[in-house]
């Protein structure tokens, strides 16, 4: 099962996601050089280079890790000078880094670390504003897997920077019941019974419920978590009250920050909300040649 550590330094991190954050950087600048980057030829081979990188917003600053990458990656001699680390909160204007190397390779990596920074600290910047938004509930703000393709560990890496908690990583480390499920498997009971026999050492089972009969059945049948499923806040009130301890409730469906706190006001343990990865809109960063 994945987890991160509860560090907000990526300087230091488990070889598996130096491994990742490798192949993410190895992709990306592919997809961008293909055979090789035309314009930076323009610049002698072996000029030296100096830049620096400013926000233009206020930003929650993550992604560090995949932006030297980037650079490392095509000057191993590179050197990154960071102002701020992971989880730094920027104001507009501020510098966050200087680099030093080879001006191509400053040239050519300059997009695809951009391109890390600038969506990782997007997610962190908007976990940050729901978790604020909650400030002295009980709720915890989680994560989905709705990510961007191929970054779902960068993502979820930038939630948990914004102050935010992980659900599952995928398919493979924990047993979400959802609708189809319950019906291909011969309704709650028995889907929550197979699932507990089937379920591997430390993966999770939950299971999704739509009114409070199906929460009573769920209850009933040994779950623990439980996710409801588009319930209205009085229905959150009563399942919050129904349930009384017995099981962990998650809120799921359409939540936004304008109602995030009314929701975690019911007393509702988890607040899932897939907008913190798929609804970002890019932090506005900027490199400059110096």
């Amino acid at each position: 099962m994945w987890s991160f550590r509860t560090s907000t330094d990526m300087s230091i991190v488990e070889p598996e996601f130096v491994t990742i954050i490798r192949a993410n950087v190895y992709s990306a600048l592919s997809e961008d050089m293909g055979n090789g980057d035309l314009t930076a030829q323009l610049v002698p081979e072996n000029t030296l280079g100096h830049a620096t990188v400013i926000t233009r917003q206020h930003a929650v600053i993550c992604g560090k890790s995949w932006f030297d990458m980037c650079f490392k990656v095509l000057d191993p001699n590179c050197t990154v000078t960071w102002f701020v680390r992971d989880g730094s909160k920027a104001a507009p204007n501020e510098k966050l880094c200087e680099l030093h190397g080879n001006a191509r390779a400053l040239l050519t990596g300059e997009r695809a670390a951009l391109n890390f920074l600038q969506t990782l600290s997007a997610t962190a910047t908007l976990t940050h504003e729901f978790v604020e938004a909650i400030k002295g509930f009980q709720a915890k703000i989680m994560d989905t897997r709705k990510t961007i393709p191929s970054l779902r560990l960068a993502q979820k890496y930038a939630v948990k920077i914004g102050g935010g908690h992980n659900h599952r990583m995928g398919l493979f480390d924990g047993m979400l019941i959802k609708e189809n499920h319950i019906a291909a498997a011969g309704g709650i009971s028995e889907a929550l019974k197979q699932a507990f026999i089937l379920a591997p050492e430390g993966a999770t089972v939950q299971i999704e419920v739509e009114n409070m009969d199906e929460l009573s059945e769920a209850l009933d049948a040994g779950a623990k978590l439980i996710l409801l499923d588009n319930f209205k806040l009085e229905g959150m009130k009563e399942a919050v009250k129904f349930t009384a301890r017995r099981a962990e409730l998650e809120a799921s469906g359409g939540i936004n920050i304008e109602t995030v706190r009314s929701i975690a006001e019911t007393g509702i343990d988890r607040i899932s909300i897939g907008a913190l990865t798929k609804n970002i809109s890019a932090v506005d960063l900027s490199m400059r040649f110096v």
